[in-house]
């Protein structure tokens, strides 16, 4: 229980009237009832009321007699002492967002009531708030992390309640309501930050599993885009707007191929969000001729990457001076097809130029080094053939994209040593300069200009920057769970938990603070929650549960993303 105050103009003054209230918990989380009434009250009043309520015995006398107490309690300074500081801006702030995309009312309202301790609703919030704020297993938010944050003052749960079994239960409960999650969130960030459906970006990418994860299905080899072939993984399939707010994922076996996804994840969004004119965006991973033929079936549109060696057809469109200039450094032109019905967008960018030209010398002066390195080497050693001819095809495929310009000759002589010798082609070094930082696009959109087409293009980094957060912020990888629904859940979780932060930085965005929500969260972070102990003269010690106040910097991001900072908090019996 604690005191509430309520003011009050009568007669042209200012009254404080206060009421003794009892914080309890339900299942849509914690909520307040007055217990009594109490009128005007002095200090000394307040508090023998607090230590009442608190089943304490009085500072001196009985609750109210009617000699209390000075109005003002004498402390003792040399022993007042700070205890029990908590982690509270970074889960406080992850809470206001869940709130504001009215994610706190879909859980209660769709995750099951039962006999359960803790609701399911609040601890799928403690799974997403500790994936936002300090993203770790189960088990380290249960022995650790809870505790050394306010999650319990923020959601009214006790700290010895959460363990990693009811978090992996959680888990479980969460996973069944992801299709209705998906859709709920489209509504609430579309109506938040008024978003566009006409262009969907899709991109495809790995995780993998520490562990065999034997009983996973999904959990194969595949091509790592972490880099870690020898672990077994799944592959995400995301959606994401043109700003890169998440619509949608799905997750695929570890060995599916990028161009297998395009046909379900289609249908998948179609399904859940409706037919529309929309285009999809997707890179040259996805490109194949049956994907093609699969989204003109149906009047679907598109803009596809295409892969570089469909640029030798357009060699001589490379050689023309109709290039339509985009900003500096950046070119487009547009190409018909021969039937008429697809555009074939040609970019050619000057700094992506310069990169894979100083890539491109240095690959060839090191194949050069090679040949040279290993023709004396013939001289010397009288190498043979087969040993020649090994090491050759070793050193072409470690720089592969120098390889076409050297003509390699391995021959024996009379003794049967191998003889080395190479010429350089010409005609391929001149195709190589050609289309250095060109790319090609492939669309049927007709009411598109070549510009318009590259730069709905250029938004697909934000469905990689998506998965480079994921990633790298939000701890996606690698992934310890075996079983597959765990897996899915925990890959749900990270979902919501890159929703919260793409909420983040679009109100960022909105109030002129950039769109770098890292720095917002981890400053917003640095705000504790701590008790306060104040040893009065008679003994008794008054424990005020209190926020530290923020820093000029933090008081300013507040302001400007109109939060309230509370101040204090009621001193539950579980928190003491």
């Amino acid at each position: 229980m604690y005191l509430r105050k309520s003011c009050r103009i009568k007669d042209g003054k200012r009254h404080q009237y206060w009421a003794l209230v009892e914080s309890y918990r339900t299942q849509r989380g914690p909520r307040q009832r007055t217990v009594a009434w109490l009128g005007e009250m002095d200090a000394a009043g307040r508090v023998g009321v607090e230590r009442a309520a608190e089943k304490q015995p009085p500072l001196q006398g009985q609750l109210l007699e009617e000699e209390v107490e000075p109005r003002w309690v004498e402390v003792d300074v040399g022993r007042v002492r700070v205890e029990k500081v908590v982690d509270f801006g970074g889960p406080w702030l992850g809470l206001q967002l869940l709130r504001e995309l009215k994610l706190d009312e879909f859980l209660r309202e769709q995750l099951p009531t039962g006999k359960e301790d803790i609701p399911w609703a609040v601890m799928a919030q403690v799974l997403v708030l500790s994936r936002l704020c300090h993203p770790s297993s189960e088990l380290n938010i249960a022995e650790h992390y809870f505790e050394q944050t306010a999650m319990a003052d923020l959601l009214g749960v006790p700290a010895e309640k959460v363990n990693d079994d009811r978090l992996y239960r959680a888990l479980d409960q969460l996973l069944p309501h992801k299709p209705a999650l998906e859709s709920h969130l489209k509504q609430r960030l579309g109506s938040l930050f008024g978003l566009d459906y006409d262009l969907f970006l899709y991109d495809v990418t790995s995780t993998y599993f520490e562990g065999q994860a034997e009983g996973n299905k999904l959990a194969l080899h595949g091509y790592s885009r972490d880099q870690r072939g020898d672990c077994r993984q799944v592959c995400i399939g995301l959606v994401v707007t043109r700003e890169g707010f998440p619509l949608g994922y799905e997750v695929f076996a570890g060995n599916r191929a990028d161009v297998k996804t395009v046909k379900e994840m289609v249908e998948t969004m179609e399904k859940r969000y409706g037919r529309a004119n929309r285009i999809w965006v997707m890179d040259r991973g996805m490109a194949s001729e049956a994907n093609f033929e699969f989204l003109r079936k149906e009047g679907r549109r598109y803009l596809v990457g295409t892969a570089r060696s469909q640029l030798k057809r357009y060699q001589q469109e490379l050689l023309k001076p109709e290039w339509q200039k985009v900003h500096e450094g950046l070119e487009v032109q547009q190409v018909e097809s021969p039937d008429g019905q697809e555009v074939f967008i040609l970019c050619r960018s000057q700094a992506r130029a310069e990169k894979e030209k100083a890539i491109q010398e240095r690959f060839e002066e090191r194949i050069e080094a090679g040949l040279k390195k290993l023709a004396a080497g013939c001289q010397k050693r009288g190498l043979r053939v087969a040993v020649v001819e090994r090491r050759v095809g070793r050193l072409v495929a470690r720089y592969s994209r120098g390889a076409g310009l050297f003509d390699i000759q391995v021959r024996s002589d009379a003794a049967g040593r191998a003889q080395l010798s190479w010429t350089q082609r010409e005609s391929w070094r001149n195709w190589a300069r050609l289309r250095e930082g060109c790319y090609l696009l492939r669309s049927n959109v007709r009411d598109f200009s070549a510009e318009d087409l590259w730069k709905a293009y250029i938004q697909l980094t934000q469905a990689e920057e998506a998965f480079r957060i994921q990633k790298g912020d939000l701890n996606l990888r690698p992934v310890w769970h075996q079983r597959q629904g765990r897996v899915k859940a925990h890959i749900l979780v990270c979902f919501l938990a890159y929703v919260l932060w793409k909420t983040l930085e679009g109100l960022c965005r909105r109030v002129g603070l950039g769109d770098e929500p890292r720095k917002v969260l981890e400053e917003i972070g640095l705000i504790r929650l701590t008790d306060v102990i104040l040893p009065t003269r008679h003994g008794p010690e008054i424990r005020l549960r209190c926020v530290t106040t923020p820093t000029h910097y933090q008081a300013i991001l507040l302001q400007k993303l109109k939060l309230k900072l509370p101040s204090r908090f009621p001193v539950s019996n579980y928190q003491r």
